[in-house]
């Protein structure tokens, strides 16, 4: 009787930790909405992002262009094949289909961001990049 026990705690202890892990990722999207634009096999994605304090977003790529625009908090962008760049409120950025680029929020409140992102339909909205 003890087994299915044990084996029913060990499935909530992961299946709890994988939430908690979750909800402590150093970068979060929030999609505000999303529409068909112009470009056959494309849509506009519009998202609020926050990156934690102290936190690095990884290295990934987009399936489409990603227009973004700084609310507040700071920020580095860093752009493979660029030096860094420093970004803080009333700023904003590009970065191309495919481009590899990371951000880090080397200040002490989250970095807040308003992302527009012209995608492919289908395809994840990022993917960590190689």
């Amino acid at each position: 009787m003890r087994q299915p026990s044990l084996a029913l705690a060990a499935v909530f202890l992961f299946v709890c930790g994988s939430a908690s892990a979750q909800a402590e990722s150093p970068i979060k999207r929030t999609i505000i909405t999303r529409g068909d634009v112009s470009v056959p096999g494309r849509e506009a994605v519009v998202a609020q992002v926050e990156i934690a304090p102290g936190a690095l977003a990884g290295r990934h790529t987009h399936p489409g262009d990603e227009i973004s625009y700084f609310l507040g908090g700071e920020g580095e962008l860093l752009i493979d094949g660029q030096p860094p760049r420093r970004m803080k409120a009333g700023e904003a950025f590009v970065i191309p289909a495919g481009v590899v680029h990371a951000a880090r929020n080397p200040g002490t409140e989250p970095a807040r961001l308003v992302g527009v992102y012209i995608v492919e339909k289908g395809q994840p909205l990022a993917s960590p990049a190689k």
